[in-house]
């Protein structure tokens, strides 16, 4: 597979991503449908600013800072997640002839599932953080482009949904049971707080086109 980045066209990211080829696969999907929710923010708050919007430039204006980064965040899981599934088949592919090999080898497939799970919570956290900045601006910003900070917390919210899946078919495989309560027990309040976000900010959202 040929290396990804922002810099790819939509095309090829697709053409990828529906080839038989492994990656890139789901992790890296909820990555750019993560970003896309960061520039549907941060298009809401480029269209909210000038004299009309004095008043709220410096919530505007740290929203879109806070947008640029969640974006660069994004491309970089989205590589992350590529590189977590190699270490994965890397592991896989070790030898297990000896009990010293096949004690290497559980160690290093343990080693790269956690290293699986780390990415997709990583990206639950910027999808809670995203969420929270478009919260933000919903009743202050152009009320003209409302419907689409809407679409950004609705794109937020499905590449949590995403990641999340993401993070529960590797916890299938993590032998240790504390670590995966844990993992499981912050997936749990992520998800949540992420969902009360979004249905807060879409209320807001239907509220304003309605008015």
């Amino acid at each position: 597979m040929s290396e990804l980045s922002w810099n790819n066209s939509i095309g090829h990211f697709l053409k990828e991503a529906a080839s038989a080829a492994p990656t890139p696969g789901g992790g890296s999907v909820s990555a750019l449908a993560a970003a896309l929710g960061a520039a549907m923010t941060s298009m809401t708050a480029n269209l909210s600013q000038g004299e009309k919007y004095d008043h709220i430039h410096e919530q505007i204006t740290d929203v879109i800072n806070s947008m640029e980064r969640l974006s660069t965040h994004c491309e970089e899981l989205m590589v992350a997640d590529i590189q977590s599934f190699e270490q994965y088949m890397t592991a896989l592919r070790l030898p297990k002839e000896t009990d010293e090999e096949k004690r290497y080898r559980t160690h290093s497939l343990q080693t790269a599932v956690i290293a699986a799970i780390e990415v997709p919570m990583r990206l639950l956290e910027v999808c809670r953080d995203g969420l929270s900045q478009a919260y933000n601006i919903v009743e202050m910003s152009n009320k003209n482009v409302i419907s689409d900070l809407g679409i950004g917390a609705i794109l937020f919210e499905a590449a949590a949904q995403s990641a999340l899946l993401t993070v529960d078919i590797n916890l299938a495989s993590l032998k240790d049971l504390d670590v995966k309560y844990s993992y499981e027990t912050k997936t749990a309040a992520l998800i949540r707080e992420i969902g009360q976000i979004k249905d807060q900010t879409l209320l807001m959202v239907r509220n304003r086109i309605a008015n």
